[in-house]
């Protein structure tokens, strides 16, 4: 089965191939055409994401995207001549939000026609819902174009499984053992899933506030870090840890006692807008205190993990998101659980597929796949921001 999967959640917006040799979760894959372009610089004036042209760009952008991962992949095939009138009016429909891009998609088709697709997968939530009807909508029209049937993904999903592949070992998931269960931290989200088998979901904590990614970003702006701040707080607090610097200010660590698995960083925030009201921070102390509020994030989630692992159980714990890639939370989880629970398998995303991609969402296709839509049936397929995994 070739699958080409889409993308269009955020501030990404990706286009892969993946082939796939045999039925999930025992299939072998191989990744043969792979584009994305990222939105970040263009949001940082406005500190986030915006959502209004996040949407834009998603369209302006993703034809070519299309084209340089159907290139990558040598699936070109011949030029179209004509296409249907009736299709074509469809097509002009479905995409007369995003101007021009019906006709840079059937301009597109003309000259290179249709490739060998067997399955097209689309992110359908959750997300920002502009950007996500883009990717919704262009694959509609593709699924037209092709008469190739077309499967919604949820982009959580796609981050549990996108923590399990290994294209450097085998280029297949890892044969884990459930229960399971999956943190996932992001800019967005901040959920524990428990996963009694494959594509069986049970949401047992989530933030009740501000995901960890965003309070990430949100002390980056209190500290005068452009966007994306998150990355740089991990910096300065990796570059205190070196220097054995003083702690700086003692900080809550929100929820860590209470009796269930949700979490809640609001308030870790705004003790930190605190402490930075009371003065002008030297670069030391900058560290010092991102550090702080490092740890305070770590134990918190730490905490909440072993606790999760003591009541369901769990063998394998799966970590995904953009936040899995912070080094220093990824060493304090397998350390810790290395020393209070060895029996967990512990697996994080490998380099490149913690953050938003598509190959995350080729491969929750493919466990999808029997849901697939036929292109007539794809009129109740809708984007949905707010989409739950469980």
């Amino acid at each position: 089965m070739i699958i080409l999967s889409i993308e269009t959640s955020c501030d990404e917006t990706a286009i892969s191939i993946l082939k796939a040799d045999g039925k999930f979760p025992k299939a072998t894959y191989e990744l043969v055409g792979d584009a994305l372009w990222s939105q970040i610089d263009i949001h940082k004036d406005y500190g986030g994401v915006f959502p209004t042209l996040a949407k834009r760009e998603h369209a302006r952008i993703i034809v070519p995207m299309l084209e340089k991962a159907l290139t990558e992949a040598g699936l070109e095939t011949n030029p179209v001549t004509e296409i249907d009138p009736d299709t074509k009016k469809q097509i002009e429909i479905l995409l007369e939000r995003e101007p021009g891009l019906a006709e840079n998609l059937i301009d597109y088709t003309t000259k290179y026609g249709q490739p060998e697709i067997n399955l097209i997968a689309v992110t359908n939530g959750p997300g920002l819902e502009p950007a996500l009807w883009v990717g919704v909508n262009f694959a509609k029209a593709l699924a037209l174009l092709w008469n190739t049937k077309v499967v919604a993904v949820n982009h959580m999903e796609g981050h549990i499984l996108a923590s399990i592949y290994d294209a450097d070992l085998d280029d297949q998931l890892s044969d884990i053992e459930f229960p399971a269960l999956s943190l996932l931290i992001s800019g967005g989200h901040t959920e524990l899933i428990l996963i009694k088998n494959w594509a069986t979901y049970e949401k047992i904590g989530q933030t009740r506030d501000d995901a960890v990614g965003e309070a990430y970003d949100k002390v980056a702006r209190l500290m005068g870090i452009s966007y994306p701040g998150g990355p740089e707080v991990a910096k300065l607090a990796s570059e205190a840890r070196k220097k054995n610097f003083p702690t700086y200010a003692e900080l809550p660590r929100p929820m860590l006692h209470s009796k269930d698995f949700d979490f809640s960083f609001s308030g870790l925030k705004t003790a930190v807008r605190y402490v930075i009201a009371e003065k002008q921070l030297t670069p030391e102390e900058k560290s010092a205190l991102a550090r702080d509020f490092e740890e305070a994030v770590t134990e918190v989630l730490v905490s909440k993990v072993r606790a999760s692992i003591d009541e369901t159980g769990a063998k394998t714990l799966m970590i995904g998101g953009g936040v899995s890639a912070n080094q220093y939370i990824k060493q304090v989880v397998e350390t810790t659980l290395l020393k209070t629970n060895p029996e967990v398998t512990t697996y994080f995303p490998k380099p490149g597929l913690s953050t938003d991609n598509s190959i995350m969402i080729a491969l929750a296709g493919h466990a999808r796949a029997e849901k697939a839509l036929l292109p007539t049936g794809t009129d109740v397929l809708r984007a949905d921001g707010n989409k739950s995994l469980a």
